[in-house]
C-alpha cells in the first residue's frame, strides 16, 4: 500500500503526570543563553511498529516518565516572568500534559515524507500549558507514536536527548548514563562583563529589529518535508569537500539554495554550535569537589547554543567547487568554536539584560536581505536508546515548524541503517523545489518502503 498523509486521530484520554517524588516549589532562573531563545516548542517523535498492549505500553511509559521527572524537575514546572519581565521556570511540579490517542492508519501508512499533514497536530501535540506535553498514538497495526513537545526556552535538542535517554533508562531499571546539572553558575557572566561589539554582528535585541512585515508571499511558504541521506552519498560529499561530514553536507545545502532565482543578490547559511565542549574544562578546572560529575558541562541541562553564520553572493556560491564552499563554513563556524567566544556571548546578553536578544540570522533587518537557512546538527539523536521495553524505535525524528522567516534542517542518523542520514527540513517551497530537482541524487523523499514498515 501506498503512504497515505489523511487520517484522523482520536484522543481518547488526557492526564497529568508529576514527578514521582515531592519537589519542594522553587525557582530556576534562565542563563543569559536560554535568554535568547524566543517562546518557541520543539517536537519529537519516535515510532515502534509493535509494542506490548496499549493499556500495559501506557503504564510502562507513565511510571517511567514520572520516575524521569524527579530527575529532571525542570520539565514538570511551568515558564513564568519575573519582576524584569524575563522568563524563569517555577518548579512546582505542576506535571506533563500527557495525552492518550488512537489514530485509524497503520504505520506503513502514514506519510512521514509530508509531517505537515501527517506529524503536525496529530502525531506530535501542541502544547498548551506546562514545560512539556507528551502524547502517545496507538495506531492500528499495534504500534504506536510517543509524540513531545518542549519549551525551546528550558532545553536544547541536548538536553532533549538527555531527558529521552532517561526517560528509557527507567523503564529498564538501567542506572543513569547522566545526571542532570541545573547550576546556573557554570554560565555566570563575568565580573565586570567585557563588551564586545562583534556579537552585534551575530545577535540583535529585539527593541532594534524594524516593524513586523511579512515577506513571504502566500504562494512560497515554509513547509516541513523529511529525506534519506544514504551513506554513500555522504561520504562522497565529504570526500569532494575535505572537511567532516556535518561541513560537506551544509555546503552542498548552501550551494543548491544559492540556485534559487528569486531576485536576491546573497544567500545566508547559519549553523547552531553547541558550546559544552568549549566550556567544559574551565568549570571543572575550578572546582575543587570530589564529584565533577554534577559540575561537567557535558551534564549541563539548558541551552548552550550560538548561531554563527556566512552570508555570500549566490552567483559565486553556485559557481564555486563545493571544496571552497566547505572551507567557507569551515571559516565562519571556527570563531564560535572557542571558550572565549561564549563566555563572550554570555557577557553581550548580561550588557543588554533585561532587553530580550535574538540571533540576527533569524531576522530580516530589510527587506531586501536575501534567504537565510540554519542547520543543527542531530547527530546525537538517542533514537536507538529510547527502548521502552518492546524495543528500539523503528523512526525518530525532531519536528520544528518554528513559524519564522528563516529556514530550519536538522539532519539525523538513522535508527535501522547504519550510516544514512534522516534530514528534517523546514524550508521555502521554492527551496524545497531545488532540493528535489538539483539535489535529487543525494536527498530522497522518505518512504514506507526505504523504513522497512
Amino acid at each position: 500500500m501506498g503512504s497515505c498523509g489523511t487520517f484522523s486521530v482520536c484522543v481518547k484520554k488526557r492526564d497529568i503526570i508529576a514527578a514521582a517524588l515531592p519537589v519542594q516549589d522553587h525557582w530556576l532562573p534562565m542563563s543569559n543563553l536560554d535568554l535568547l531563545l524566543p517562546p518557541l516548542d520543539v517536537g519529537v517523535f519516535l515510532c515502534y511498529k509493535k509494542s506490548l498492549p496499549i493499556d500495559q505500553s501506557v503504564n510502562v511509559v507513565k511510571k517511567s516518565l514520572a520516575q524521569a521527572l524527579a530527575l529532571y524537575y525542570p520539565f514538570a514546572g511551568e515558564v513564568v516572568q519575573n519582576s524584569l519581565g524575563e522568563p524563569e521556570v517555577l518548579c512546582n511540579n505542576r506535571g506533563v500534559d500527557f495525552i492518550l490517542a488512537h489514530a485509524d492508519m497503520e504505520l506503513k501508512n502514514i506519510d512521514l515524507y509530508n509531517p505537515d499533514e501527517s506529524v503536525e497536530r496529530k502525531l506530535v501535540p501542541i502544547k498548551k500549558q506546562g514545560v512539556v506535553t507528551v502524547q502517545v498514538t496507538e495506531l492500528n497495526c499495534g504500534g504506536l507514536v510517543i509524540g513531545c513537545s518542549f519549551d525551546h526556552r528550558v532545553a536544547d535538542a541536548y538536553s532533549i536527548n538527555m531527558f529521552l535517554t532517561a526517560w528509557a533508562e527507567y523503564t529498564q531499571l538501567k542506572p543513569m548514563s547522566r545526571h542532570p546539572s541545573f547550576r546556573r553558575s557554570m554560565l555566570n557572566p563575568r565580573r565586570p562583563p567585557i563588551m564586545n561589539t562583534s556579537y552585534d554582528n551575530l545577535f540583535v535585541p529585539i527593541s532594534s529589529l524594524p516593524p513586523p512585515t511579512s515577506y513571504l508571499p502566500a504562494s512560497n511558504p515554509l513547509i516541513s518535508r523529511i529525506y534519506y541521506i544514504e551513506s554513500k552519498d555522504i561520504d562522497d560529499l565529504q570526500m569532494s569537500s575535505k572537511k567532516s561530514k556535518i561541513v560537506s553536507f551544509i555546503a552542498y545545502l548552501w550551494k543548491i539554495i544559492a540556485e534559487c532565482d528569486d531576485g536576491f543578490d546573497t544567500c545566508k547559511m547559519g549553523v547552531v554550535v553547541d558550546g559544552r565542549e568549549r566550556l567544559e574544562k574551565v568549570n571543572v578546572d575550578k572546582l575543587s569537589l570530589s564529584n565533577t560529575n554534577s559540575f561537567s558541562m557535558q551534564n549541563y541541562f539548558g541551552n548552550v547554543l550560538s548561531i554563527p553564520y556566512g552570508e555570500a553572493k549566490s552567483s559565486e556560491l553556485k559557481n564555486m567547487p563545493l571544496n571552497l564552499v566547505a572551507n567557507m563554513v569551515h571559516d565562519f563556524v571556527c570563531p564560535s568554536l572557542t571558550e572565549e567566544h561564549f563566555r563572550g556571548l554570555i557577557d553581550w546578553v548580561e550588557l543588554h539584560r533585561p532587553e530580550p536578544a535574538v540571533a540576527k540570522i533569524y531576522t530580516k533587518m530589510e527587506a531586501n536581505d536575501g534567504e537565510a537557512v540554519v542547520v543543527s546538527s542531530g547527530q546525537r539523536f538517542p533514537v536507538e536508546s529510547v527502548d521502552f521495553g518492546w524495543g528500539k524505535p523503528d523512526f525518530g525524528s525532531y519536528h520544528f515548524p518554528w513559524g519564522g522567516q528563516t529556514g530550519y534542517v536538522m539532519p539525523m542518523p538513522n535508527a535501522k541503517k547504519k550510516g544514512d542520514w534522516i534530514v528534517y527540513m523546514h524550508l521555502l517551497e521554492k527551496h524545497l523545489d531545488l532540493i528535489e530537482t538539483k539535489g535529487r541524487n543525494v536527498f530522497k523523499p522518505l518512504t514506507s518502503t526505504y523504513l522497512d514498515f
